[in-house]
């Protein structure tokens, strides 16, 4: 079989399975300037919810830490992979040693004026900028980004022209958002940088990479076991 009949027979399976979020929905076309997105929770969530990267459902991670709300739409960047090169980047910005990915897809929040009533949905994005954060030892990046065609916030190219009290809500809430209920323990979580639109979109394209790097193996697996059942004939 050949790849252009692998890739049409992966495009016909959608048709009758639900896609895996991270895996199977497209970054799109004008990747980094614009990108999909897939939202988990949603302002008003009293729960954390991430996805189950096995089976591609969200799940439960935690409750959200006394009245500290995501105050706008959050997930991630379908394959994207937050490893070495996005580690080395935060690396070069920084001056830090030892600094890696935290082998998560690349998190995002969307500002928009719209009210979405509930997340495990998809939609286009611009991002404008993004918070450089480190959880411990490994590079935990936000990016910031505004929805593709909102009224109020659609036009914003650059961090800059967020309203800054958006930015210092969303500062506060990944401070403390990994923070548990009824635990004593605090979480090493620092902010070092708030960048641009420039270096979000470099994000994005290491977190591609490092994206690429980890499943092509992957892809490539499943190219052979395809072409082994089905190439035969």
């Amino acid at each position: 079989m050949e790849r252009s009949q692998i890739r049409r027979f992966l495009k016909l399976t959608k048709l009758f399975s639900k896609p895996h979020p991270w895996h199977g929905i497209d970054i799109g076309e004008e990747s980094p300037d614009v990108i999909k997105v897939f939202i988990e929770i949603v302002p008003g969530d009293t729960m954390k919810y991430e996805l189950d990267k096995e089976s591609g459902y969200l799940k439960v991670d935690r409750p959200q830490r006394f009245s500290n709300i995501c105050p706008i739409p959050y997930g991630f960047v379908p394959q994207t992979f937050c490893d070495e090169q996005v580690g080395e980047y935060c690396m070069q910005k920084t001056g830090r040693k030892d600094i890696e990915g935290d082998r998560d897809p690349l998190d995002i929040c969307v500002i928009t004026e719209r009210n979405i009533p509930h997340g495990n949905l998809i939609l286009d994005a611009i991002p404008v900028g993004g918070f450089r954060m480190i959880d411990g030892e490994e590079a935990d990046d936000k990016i910031i980004a505004v929805m593709r065609g909102d009224a109020l916030y659609g036009d914003m190219k650059d961090i800059q022209e967020v309203p800054k009290h958006i930015v210092e809500r969303l500062s506060h809430y990944f401070l403390t958002y990994k923070q548990r209920p009824f635990s004593e323990e605090e979480r090493e979580v620092e902010i070092t940088h708030i960048y641009n639109s420039k270096e979000a979109k470099e994000v994005i394209r290491r977190s591609r990479k490092d994206y690429n790097k980890r499943f092509n193996m992957d892809r490539k697996e499943l190219f052979e076991l395809i072409n082994s059942g089905l190439g035969a004939s």
